[in-house]
């Protein structure tokens, strides 16, 4: 089970989210997406949504994130924050659940739009069903 982060934690998460949401590449949608990556010993990775004009070849913040982390040698992760400008809070999308699954386990997610409003979520409440190692 991992730990929850304290509320600074997540304020200082949300922070850097939304910081990297501003440079997100989204010239089609106009929907910028930030996210902010916690590992076990502190470390935060953000990333941010890039799209390609080939809608398939996008990929999303969470993902960015992830693979950022990853790419330096980090591993072990807490919680991912995640900030868009909807009325509506944006959690996750399918492939990005099944990518923090793998390579993160049952962290904590915190959704927050710019407005302020939030919820924190366990991915297993998100993806209730994971295809993992154990499936093979």
């Amino acid at each position: 089970m991992t730990r929850k982060p304290t509320r600074a934690t997540l304020a200082a998460m949300v922070a850097l989210a939304r910081a990297a949401r501003e440079l997100a590449h989204a010239p089609y949608s106009g929907f910028k997406v930030g996210a902010a990556l916690k590992t076990h010993q502190g470390e935060i990775v953000t990333g941010c949504n890039i799209e390609n004009a080939s809608f398939g070849l996008t990929l999303c913040a969470e993902r960015v994130a992830v693979f950022k982390a990853v790419s330096e040698g980090l591993s072990g992760f807490d919680a991912i924050a995640v900030v868009a400008d909807s009325k509506r809070l944006t959690a996750p999308c399918g492939p990005c659940r099944q990518i923090l699954w793998e390579f993160c386990g049952d962290i904590l997610v915190h959704m927050s739009n710019t407005k302020g409003r939030k919820r924190a979520m366990r991915l297993r409440e998100l993806l209730p069903l994971p295809f993992d190692g154990r499936s093979l």
